[in-house]
């Protein structure tokens, strides 16, 4: 088994952002679990809406899922994408309420503020971390690969 390895990815603007979004979302399989961190306003959902979108026609409607929690896209041909917004979850056990687990073994779950499932976040994820970067447009992402992810990424940011 690879052990879990790291990459930075400089974004200068958001179509970067949704470029790796869509290069993402192609390598995405059932089972896949996608965290996503980062402060408010780094650009997890603009990534989250990207990577939806890649899926579908284009101009699907996504909306964050703040309110409601979670948002669920089906495609024909590809598994279902559950979109969890967890900022406003107070334990993690709550997770279970919005089905978190169908989404793990039925789809792919892209995860806003994955950190507030503790536990519950299975440890073969792969971590998006976003941070504002040297301009307003631009943002940098650390991914946290792991072994499932290791064959997928590697040509990753050489597009």
């Amino acid at each position: 088994m690879t052990a879990i390895s790291a990459r930075a990815i400089d974004l200068p603007d958001e179509t970067a952002t949704a470029r790796l979004a869509r290069r993402l979302a192609r390598q995405a399989a059932t089972g896949d679990v996608i965290g996503l961190s980062g402060e408010l306003g780094t650009g997890k959902t603009s990534f989250a809406r990207a990577f939806i979108r890649a899926l579908g026609r284009g101009d699907e409607d996504v909306p964050s899922p703040t309110f409601t929690l979670v948002e669920i896209y089906a495609f024909v041909g590809r598994p279902p994408i559950w979109h969890f917004d967890l900022y406003r979850l107070k334990t993690p056990e709550e997770a279970y309420e919005l089905g978190i687990e169908d989404a793990f073994a039925e789809g792919v779950s892209l995860i806003e503020w994955p950190e507030r499932l503790g536990p519950l976040l299975p440890q073969d994820h792969l971590r998006l971390t976003f941070a504002p970067g040297p301009y307003a447009t631009a943002r940098r992402t650390q991914l946290t690969i792991p072994p499932s992810w290791t064959e997928r990424l590697r040509e990753i940011g050489d597009e």
